[in-house]
């Protein structure tokens, strides 16, 4: 039975695609039962994952803006305060190679999760940053920049009851990693399998884990 988000509410970022990690996580927290922020750069595609979240019966609102910089930041955890109350987890799935949205999200996020009495930050780091590979320099510098992050906020906020930890997806089954690696020998893993282990970090049920690197690979370590 997956956790239960029922009076929570959830902020997701990189929401923008079906097919793709961002949408399957918040749609996995929806139906978990939390109440949803939902943030992308993109904002016609946002506010059309809102749309189609929405009229499933889900209580969700889009937060379109660039979080690589601290305003839209903000402006995400305002819409989650003015709109929901509060914010209880915070999703950092966005990533590039040069990417500060995971700190100006969780900067801004942190006095709303105090307000809480506590909450959950789940970032996204890489297997590739636990198995390094060639060719892959600065992809991996980027995502070791987040797990230090996680590590580093952990220790941060760990008399306050907000827990700080990361996923380290392996190959994804994801529509593009499909489209451009057909005949690929790798091990897949599936999105829900991804999606099990944030809500499982999310919830109430990990309250006694933090700054740690979940490897979700499929046992390709």
């Amino acid at each position: 039975m997956p956790p239960d988000f029922r009076g929570k509410v959830a902020l997701v970022t990189g929401v923008g695609r079906v097919g793709q990690i961002g949408y399957a996580v918040a749609t996995g927290f929806a139906r978990a039962g939390a109440q949803l922020v939902i943030a992308d750069r993109n904002a016609t595609a946002v506010g059309e994952r809102a749309q189609e979240l929405a009229s499933q019966g889900f209580a969700v609102h889009a937060a379109p803006g660039d979080l690589t910089t601290p305003e839209p930041a903000r402006r995400a955890v305002a819409t989650a305060r003015d709109r929901f109350g509060g914010l209880d987890v915070v999703v950092n799935v966005a990533g590039g190679l040069v990417n500060y949205g995971p700190f100006f999200l969780s900067q801004a996020a942190i006095p709303l999760l105090r307000e809480r009495g506590g909450g959950a930050i789940v970032n996204f780091a890489s297997m590739a940053v636990l198995k390094p590979q060639s060719q892959m320099a600065s992809y991996i510098a980027a995502k070791a920049a987040v797990a230090g992050l996680t590590r580093a906020l952990a220790r941060e906020l760990s008399g306050e009851r907000i827990r700080v930890n990361a996923v380290a997806p392996g190959t994804m089954r994801t529509a593009d990693n499909l489209a451009h690696m057909q005949d690929a020998k790798v091990r897949w893993v599936e999105l829900d399998d991804l999606v099990a282990a944030v809500l499982y970090l999310a919830s109430d049920e990990a309250r006694a884990v933090s700054g740690e690197i979940l490897p979700v690979a499929g046992g390709d370590v």
